[in-house]
């Protein structure tokens, strides 16, 4: 290097219109032209010189050998090293290895996958704290050292069926502690206010954020809170990218629901629709109702649903909240397909219908009360203990309570049966004490009206008496007849 710098600047004083000059200089720094003209300023020398000792050739390939041989670190070497350093680094934590069986792993191997956990470690703090500068070369290394640690094809299940993170035992990639680093490293990287958009544009495209999709469907919770705060970095830097993230989001969903009802990364999937359903602007493009109607309220039926329901909640809530007038369509999308047999799912649908009447308004409200409360009446009405107790809270939350005195007169012809039954036979005495106290707020609100409810229940049974009374009476004579 000394001798470049030497021959550099005998080279600046030689003659102009030298032929010999010219030519060392081309062949060294390209000061002569072809046609004889002076060479470059004293600046561009200076600028020559740093361009040499910064872009010197880089190996293209590293192997595991590579990962053995001691590497300079980058806080110790001259600024103007650094990018040919970095991405020196890059390369040498390019190198990919076995993971899974401890026992057959050779001394060797060890050291090279702890030295290439060090180079990552010294990658993420060096991204962290110092200003770099991310010309095309190094963001290019950088996405080829992401797309070779990080797309994989992922090992087969362990779970078969989806189940509760909190019941089941945890399942971890064996990589993780490369692939950990990986992820900060990426991360710090995607969220750099000194990244160039624009040329990002090249390299994360439709292609990179389907791998990143493909991915949640990792069993380890780790890597999928990894990607899901990815993917919404991503999300809201790179605006280009929106309308085809949320694209397939929904076809992922599509397979989930209709074909698989099998994916491990759904629930992170919906925390990120959550954040960009509360950033969509008003009024509410076709396209975002269309996906609520065809995505968001089919999830429901999935046997899973308790997976992920929280978060579906809230991504249903966050479409009312933005526009209420989408209440009636949620609602009866969830009355079409209420659960008949699974108790633990239908305290779900409760729970949800509960929070979406609190945004509903009285004009809605009034569109969907029938089959509402033919509902909830069935509800309160359960034999399960905990199913009639979650329908008769309803009456605790202040607003749905004040909706229902609104319309009392729709709403007690509706469940008066069922309050009546509960109210003389239910076995459960929490249910029965809940009953009573609903029957007295309506007997506050308009005792007349509960009157004439009593009274047309009492005829209602009274002929059901009679009919069955009758039919029984048939039935004997049938049968007499037959045995004659």
């Amino acid at each position: 290097m000394k001798m470049i710098n030497k021959f550099l600047k005998m080279s600046g004083k030689t003659k102009k219109g030298s032929k010999a000059g010219g030519k060392d200089s081309t062949k060294y720094r390209g000061g002569k032209s072809s046609d004889g003209k002076a060479g470059n300023s004293k600046k561009q020398n200076t600028s020559d010189k740093n361009d040499k000792e910064t872009h010197q050739p880089v190996s293209t390939a590293a192997t595991k050998k590579d990962l053995l041989k001691p590497s300079p670190s980058l806080q110790e070497t001259a600024q103007n090293q650094h990018v040919r350093l970095f991405i020196e680094k890059l390369r040498l934590c390019s190198v990919l290895f076995e993971w899974g069986n401890d026992e057959t792993r050779t001394q060797q191997d060890s050291k090279a996958i702890e030295n290439k956990r060090q180079l990552l470690l010294e990658l993420v703090d060096f991204i962290g704290k110092s200003k770099a500068v991310y010309s095309e070369q190094v963001v290019a290394e950088v996405m080829k050292m992401v797309k070779i640690n990080l797309f994989r094809t992922l090992p087969p299940k362990v779970h078969l069926t989806m189940i509760d993170p909190e019941e089941e035992e945890p399942v971890y990639e064996p990589s993780w502690p490369h692939l950990q680093i990986v992820y900060e490293f990426f991360l710090r990287f995607i969220v750099s206010g000194d990244l160039d958009v624009r040329l990002m544009r090249k390299y994360i495209n439709a292609s990179f954020v389907n791998g990143l999709l493909e991915l949640l469907d990792s069993e380890d919770r780790r890597e999928r809170d990894y990607l899901k705060t990815i993917l919404h970095r991503i999300y809201a830097k790179f605006m280009m990218l929106r309308a085809w993230i949320r694209k397939s989001i929904s076809l992922t969903f599509y397979n989930f629901i209709y074909e698989t009802e099998h994916h491990n990364g759904v629930a992170e999937l919906l925390e990120i629709l959550g954040s960009i359903i509360s950033g969509f602007a008003l009024p509410l493009k076709a396209e975002h109702k269309q996906f609520l109607k065809t995505v968001l309220i089919p999830m429901h039926k999935v046997k899973p649903l308790q997976v992920f329901h929280q978060q579906l909640s809230y991504c249903v809530t966050q479409f009312v909240d933005k526009d209420h007038t989408l209440a009636p369509a949620v609602i009866t999308g969830l009355l079409k397909i209420w659960p008949a047999v699974n108790s633990s799912k239908e305290l779900l649908f409760l729970n949800e219908l509960e929070e979406l009447l609190e945004l509903t308004q009285p004009e809605e409200f009034e569109i969907v009360l029938q089959p509402l409360f033919r509902q909830i009446a069935i509800s309160i009405g359960s034999p399960h203990f905990q199913i009639a107790e979650r329908a008769l809270f309803v009456w605790h939350n202040e607003y749905i309570s004040s909706l229902i005195a609104d319309y009392r007169k729709e709403v007690l012809p509706i469940i008066f049966p069922a309050l009546h039954v509960n109210s003389q036979s239910h076995w459960n005495p929490t249910v029965s004490t809940l009953t009573l106290n609903v029957l007295k707020i309506f007997m506050g609100l308009d005792s007349n009206l509960v009157e004439q409810c009593s009274k047309t229940h009492e005829e209602y049974m009274i002929r059901t008496a009679k009919h069955k009374k009758a039919r029984d009476e048939y039935w004997k004579s049938l049968m007499a007849t037959h045995s004659t």
